[in-house]
């Protein structure tokens, strides 16, 4: 599993440096106790693998949300991620069930404790700064495809 990873992780990076990412990025807007993010939509396992590795930065109102077909339990973890995040799990019904914060370039994996359909990652603390914690429920309506 891990050189399946190492291989998924050097064939992407080698696809960021050569500049041959896709341009088309599907954005959906996530209100949370109405606070709006703008987030990519990580839908494929190509695009889940890849996350928000080898980026310097991330907009404060900006983030990624990871699509999975069925609800199961997730695990994640930065490897090869510069930025500070906290990761949402969410259920199938739209409601936030956990709220951990990863550290750069760890490689621990953070698992749910409760199966999740959604995760959506942000810059470390913006949950805590807009007062969004575990219960409440998101909404999200698609930009552009």
């Amino acid at each position: 599993m891990r050189k399946i990873r190492l291989i998924i992780s050097v064939i992407l990076y080698a696809i960021i440096l050569c500049g041959c990412r896709s341009e088309s990025v599907d954005v959906v807007q996530i209100v949370v106790n109405n606070n709006v993010l703008l987030v990519e939509v990580a839908d494929s396992e190509e695009e889940r693998a890849l996350g928000l590795m080898y980026r310097d930065k991330l907009r404060e109102d900006r983030g990624m949300l990871f699509v999975f077909e069925e609800e199961a339990y997730r695990a994640f973890w930065m490897k090869n991620t510069k930025i500070p995040l906290s990761l949402a799990y969410i259920n199938e019904q739209g409601v936030i069930t956990e709220i951990v914060d990863m550290a750069p370039f760890d490689e621990r994996s953070h698992k749910s404790t409760k199966k999740a359909k959604y995760a959506l990652e942000v810059n470390q603390g913006w949950f805590e700064n807009h007062n969004i914690k575990v219960g409440d429920s998101i909404g999200f309506t698609f930009l552009n495809k």
